[in-house]
């Protein structure tokens, strides 16, 4: 049996390149985080605060209108949507005819 065996080489060189590439992007995004996180813990406190802060609320505030939010957050997203716009809203609104 062992002369069956596929070793570990031989399962990486039939890996498709796509998968080589996410697994690029991953180490890139990776190591662009870290020099990232330096480089706000030499900032101003307060203005990395208000950095995260206006980031933050931008991916919150795409998440209520397009709705992809990770699922743990759906229950929360779910209970401020109806207060803000959302993309299905608008696309049903354009889709009806207008009040005369």
């Amino acid at each position: 049996m062992p002369l069956f065996a596929v070793t570990a080489w031989e399962k990486i060189q039939t890996m498709p390149p796509a998968i080589w590439l996410k697994i690029g992007i991953a180490i890139g995004a990776f190591v662009l985080t870290i020099f990232l996180f330096r480089r706000v813990m030499k900032m101003n406190k307060i203005i990395a605060s208000i950095v995260v802060f206006v980031v933050g609320t931008v991916v919150f505030f795409s998440w209520v209108y397009n709705r992809n939010e990770p699922k743990f957050m759906t229950p929360i997203v779910e209970r401020i949507a109806p207060f803000f716009p959302s993309a299905g809203a608008y696309t049903a609104k354009q889709g009806t005819q207008p009040k005369p």
